[in-house]
């Protein structure tokens, strides 16, 4: 049977590997064995197309292209700037955006330039008319004195950790923590969901120039116009961070108050995880910050990556087909049937259910921490991630929770009955592990116990009920 082009893409480029470093092909091959072969039901996680992985391995990889398109710090970027535009064509007409700037190599480098497009925009250009300077580049040393004294002043409310917020929505360990004074909103502790009154209170209270909302963690919808609504009233620049949900709303799953496109001053997303494209990020916003975000290399960014770019065309694109909304909506069918089976056979779950593609599972109820429970459903062929629970009591590195998605097997093809099937070997799993004994003899919070046949038994159930559901059919390397 003769190769079809996915197939003879994929085996020559492992065949070229191969000849220089065989152990990097192996591991390549081994990826591909290992993702079919296992439930992925990391939220943050998904399958590009083989349009997509191979429009990445390619001589725009070569390329420098600092600059913006048009405006190239380097000759010879003329097929550089077809790739930019179009990506930037598609994400605008995809989000229904005025203005796109697709080079961030990812979600925290869109953040980052959102966040310096912000204080450019607030405390720059009063900076530069006080010094009567024309362009940022024209500042004396004393005009940036006093601009890194502003700087140092600005404040960002955006959403606690353990509620589902991000590290780059100005927590220490990062550096958008250390550019701005930072506090948290949280979630009712009696629902789970987030407290628009509550919002607005803090708001009021704290000032902050910026507003954030966006998460990676939380399981229900946001309403952007309540939020928008909110940073008016205090005269915040509002930000939305939608990478985990971004293919909601392109796939039109999350519309009106839901849709933060029409809502926010700024939107960063990264374009894997629901939006199904390269590794990489972009950045969404209106006619009056478009300037600053352009700058954003070599303001932030190191030069651009035009091979992932050229990805991001392919992938955008293809998020603009029909069939990519009735995706976008399985995904979240998909994750409402696995919290329904979940809740069926007795887990707890933050908020009581999902509203987005994602789960996020109290598996106190099971005895067990988070890491507990990652690496004993990781044992049995299911791939998960610990995370954080509102009010967590074992912290950011135990945790109380773990965070399931349903993007990566709604792209194999798996439907609501494929879901329940799932909950039930997640149950199965968790139900049957126990918390292990430390060397002091008291209860760990790493260790557990997990009867070896049984993970053997669920994971040949999970290769099983994916052999309806091959990834990448098209790709054969034996």
């Amino acid at each position: 049977m003769p190769r079809n082009a996915e197939s003879t893409a994929f085996r020559s480029a492992l065949e070229v590997i191969r000849g220089v470093e065989p152990r990097v092909a192996d591991a390549i091959g081994a990826e591909l064995a290992d993702q079919r072969e296992s439930l992925k039901l990391i939220a943050s996680e998904n399958y590009a197309s083989p349009a997509t992985l191979l429009a990445m391995g390619n001589w725009f990889s070569d390329k420098y292209a600092e600059g913006t398109i048009g405006r190239r710090f380097y000759a010879g970027c003329q097929n550089v700037d077809t790739v930019e535009a179009l990506a930037a064509e598609h994400a605008r007409e995809l989000f229904g955006a005025t203005h796109a700037y697709v080079q961030p190599h990812s979600g925290i480098d869109a953040n980052l330039v959102a966040f310096w497009a912000i204080l450019a925009d607030r405390v720059e250009a009063p900076a530069l008319k006080r010094a009567q300077a024309r362009h940022v580049n024209d500042l004396t040393e004393a005009d940036w004195f006093a601009l890194r004294r502003e700087l140092g002043d600005q404040r960002m409310l955006g959403m606690s950790l353990d509620a589902g917020g991000h590290l780059t929505h100005g927590f220490r360990p990062n550096i958008s923590g250390k550019m701005f004074d930072q506090r948290s909103y949280g979630t009712d502790p009696a629902t789970g969901l987030v407290d628009y009154d509550k919002v607005a209170e803090t708001a009021r209270e704290f000032r902050p120039l910026v507003l954030v909302a966006g998460y990676s963690a939380y399981p229900r919808k946001v309403n952007f116009r309540i939020m928008r609504e909110i940073a008016d009233s205090v005269g915040a620049t509002f930000m939305v961070d939608m990478a985990h949900f971004a293919g909601l709303v392109a796939g039109r799953v999350f519309t009106g108050d839901f849709d933060p496109v029409p809502h926010a001053h700024i939107v960063t997303t990264t374009t894997h995880k629901s939006l199904r494209g390269p590794r990489g990020g972009l950045v969404l916003c209106g006619p009056e910050l478009a300037d600053q975000v352009d700058r954003g290399c070599p303001m932030v960014l190191g030069g651009p990556l035009p091979h992932v770019m050229a990805a991001k065309a392919v992938a955008l694109a293809e998020a603009r087909q029909p069939d990519f909304a009735d995706y976008a909506r399985q995904v979240v069918d998909n994750a409402q049937a696995l919290a329904e089976g979940l809740l069926r056979r007795g887990a707890r779950l933050v908020t009581g259910g999902t509203d987005n593609h994602l789960v996020l599972i109290d598996v106190t109820g099971y005895g067990l921490t988070g890491r507990q429970a990652e690496q004993a459903l990781l044992d049995s062929g299911i791939v998960t991630n610990r995370n954080a629970v509102p009010q967590d009591p074992n912290g950011a590195w135990y945790t109380s929770g773990i965070r399931i998605g349903t993007p990566a097997l709604t792209t194999r093809g798996l439907g609501t009955a494929e879901m329940d099937t799932t909950a039930e070997l997640i149950h199965t799993v968790l139900s049957q592990t126990s918390a292990g004994v430390g060397p002091d003899g008291t209860t760990s919070k790493a260790k557990y116990v997990l009867d070896p046949a049984l993970a053997d038994k669920v994971s040949r159930q999970a290769s099983e009920l994916l052999t309806g559901f091959p990834l990448y059919p098209d790709v054969e390397l034996g």
